[in-house]
C-alpha cells in the first residue's frame, strides 16, 4: 500500500484553530480533543487519500467525531489539505470559502 504525504495549507490550520477555540468556549480542553481527533483523521489521508467523494472540486472526507469535513486534493504522492469546515453551516458559506482558496498548478 502506498503511504502519501499530508501537507496541510495555512488556511486549513486557520481552520482547525477556529475549531479548536470554538471548542474550548463550549468547554476547557474539548478545544484540545476536537485539533487531536481532527489531526488524526488527517494523517489517515496518507493511505485512504483519494477514497471519499468529490464535493466542490475537492475531495471530501468527514470528520469521525464532529461535525467538520476536510477537502483535500491529491498532486502526485501528495494529499494537500485545503480546507477543514463546520459542515453546520449553510452550503453557500462552505462554497464560498472553498471558492476563496484557488490553488496555482
Amino acid at each position: 500500500m502506498n503511504r502519501r504525504e499530508v501537507v496541510i495549507l495555512e488556511e486549513a490550520l486557520a481552520d482547525l484553530e477556529a475549531g479548536r477555540n470554538f471548542y474550548d468556549s463550549q468547554e476547557q480542553g474539548l478545544g484540545d480533543y476536537f485539533f487531536d481527533v481532527l489531526l488524526a483523521d488527517l494523517e489517515s489521508l496518507s493511505f485512504y487519500g483519494g477514497i471519499h467523494s468529490m464535493h466542490c472540486g475537492y475531495y471530501r472526507m468527514p470528520a469521525k467525531r464532529f461535525p467538520f469535513s476536510v477537502y483535500y486534493e491529491i498532486r502526485a504522492e501528495v494529499v494537500l489539505v485545503i480546507a477543514v469546515l463546520d459542515m453546520r453551516r449553510n452550503p453557500a458559506w462552505s462554497y464560498a470559502k472553498l471558492q476563496d482558496r484557488p490553488l496555482d498548478d
